[in-house]
This record gives C-alpha cells, structure tokens and sequence, in this order.
C-alpha cells in the first residue's frame, strides 16, 4: 500500500515533513543556550590557552609586546632544567600516594561509615572537613604544626626532652611532611564518593551473598569492590588531576623549598616564570602542564572510562 509521502509525491503535491517536537524544542533550545556559552568558553578558555602557547615560543618578560622570537629554545631549556625534572617527580609521587595510599583509607573509611553506626553522620562530616578548607588555609595551619620553633610536634618534643625538628626546613623530608597533608585533606572527598557508590549498591545482592555462606572478606571482594568499580575510576581521575595541578598548599607551607625540594610543576611554572619575570618560559611550562593535562584526560576516559 503506498504512502500519503508517495501518494503525494505521485500527484505532484510537495511532501510535508513530519517532525518530533522534542527534536524542535531540543533545537530552540541549542540555539538559544550555546552560542553565548561558546563565546565565554572561547573567550576565557580557547583564546589565553592560545596566548599561553604562542607565548611560549618567546623571550618575553610580560611588559609590552612580545617581539624576541626564540623558537623551541624555552622548551629545551625546560627539560634540561634540573629543578623541572625534580618537579616532575614530585607530582607523580603525588599521584602514586593518593592512588596508594589515600584512596585505600578513604574506600576503607566509606565502608564503615556507609553502614547506620552511632555517630556516623558526625564521622562524615569530621573526615570531610578538611576538604572544605581552603588550600592556603590548611597549608598555613600545618605549617604552623610542623614549624620547629613553636609549632606543636616541637612543643611536644620539648615535652619528651627531644630537639626540636625543623622537618619543612629538610630537604629530604620535607615533602612527605607535604605528602602527609595531601592525604589528611583530600581523602575525606574521595570517601565521600565512595560513600556515595556504596549506597546505591542493592541491598539484595549482599543479603544473597550471605544465605550462599559468603565471608565478610568474600563479600567485600566479590560484590562490594565490583560494584564500585566506576567510582574508583572516576576518584583515580580526579586523584591524578588533582595531583598534577598541586599549588595553593606547597605555595603556603615551604614556597617550593628548601633548595626547591617540593616544586611541582605548577609551583616551578610560577616560581622560575612570574616571579623572576620570565613569562615566555613560564607559558612554556604552561603548555607542557596542558598538554599532560589533556593526554590523560582523553586517554583515561576514553580507554578506562570508556564504558562507565
């Protein structure tokens, strides 16, 4: 039986299109949000990234316009530099404690805590709380704990007898001091995440487990840690963004010191480019940090997270 469409088309009359209107109101939609959504994205987002990689192929110290062409010199002159390669380092010591060590014990604080245990919601909110800090808040609250003259790990030394230990002013202990931080005050957002995974788990699975005679261990391996699998991935993401991005906290406990012992690469970016004036090798450092950035962003969600 031929259609209306072709009955149409037979006697010469024009086809009229039928359309869905959640498409059209989709479409008016799109159209009224977008364009002044990409205007700001490529006003504050697109053009400085392209000023940040254009300034970085000259020699500019960030008074009028740049003219001293250096071609790729400030990049070479970056991997070269001592101070970048221990800054590199410090950022994925960063990553391997947080992946390591600060998303075990939040997974672990989530499990007991997730259950309805006397006092639980005062527990969340206690862990959660250094999260809420700002990062300069909570650097300067530590680096008053670990000061050697009257913080308190030096007032209760004196208490035992015991030399005061000036431990952010060693160079070979002064970032695990740091390292220490970092998980006191991120931990508590991730196991709030984890938290969150374990609540939508359903019930049903584990009242199964246990009539199959499973374990306390077995059910943790078998239901618990498979299920939350996509939030683990999503919490290593933002572990490792995080991580790659460290600055308020080293900038407020030791500056990147001592003898540039805890530069990341954020902090070398505005320690040896804006401070010293040296903005054309600071937007180098700039571009090779966004660059990281986005190569582990699109390669983590489109080979990890791909199906999540």
């Amino acid at each position: 039986m031929a259609t209306h469409s072709q009955l149409d088309q037979q006697l010469g009359q024009p086809a009229v299109a039928v359309r869905d209107p959640r498409r059209r109101d989709a479409l008016i939609t799109a159209a009224l949000f977008l364009p002044p959504a990409l205007i700001l994205f490529t006003l504050f987002v697109v053009l400085p990234m392209g000023e940040a990689l254009w300034y970085g192929f000259y020699k500019w110290n960030g008074f009028g316009t740049p003219d001293q062409f250096v071609g790729f010199r400030n990049y070479l002159r970056l991997f070269h530099h001592g101070v970048f390669q221990v800054a590199l380092w410090n950022n994925l010591l960063v990553i391997i404690v947080s992946i390591a060590v600060q998303l075990p014990l939040a997974l672990g604080m989530a499990i007991i805590l997730a259950d309805r245990i006397p006092g639980g919601t005062f527990f969340r909110l206690l862990f959660f709380l250094p999260y809420v800090l700002a990062e300069i808040v909570a650097g300067l609250i530590w680096r008053f704990v670990f000061d050697g003259d009257y913080g308190i790990i030096t007032t209760t030394l004196d208490l035992f007898g015991l030399p005061p230990f000036h431990i952010l002013a060693e160079q070979d202990y002064a970032m695990y001091a740091i390292l220490a931080v970092i998980v006191w005050k991120y931990f508590g957002f991730h196991m709030m995440l984890f938290i969150a995974g374990l609540q939508a788990i359903d019930r049903d699975l584990y009242s199964a487990a246990r009539v199959d005679g499973a374990t306390g261990w077995q059910v943790l391996r078998f239901v618990t840690l498979p299920m939350l699998k996509s939030t683990t991935k999503l919490s290593i993401f933002f572990a490792v963004l995080g991580s790659l991005q460290l600055f308020d906290l080293i900038m407020a406990m030791t500056l990147g010191g001592p003898s540039d012992s805890t530069q990341t690469m954020v902090t070398y970016l505005y320690n040896f480019g804006m401070i010293r004036m040296r903005v054309g090798f600071g937007a180098a450092v700039g571009a090779v940090l966004f660059v990281i950035c986005v190569v582990f962003a699109f390669t983590y969600k489109r080979g990890v997270m791909r199906d999540d």
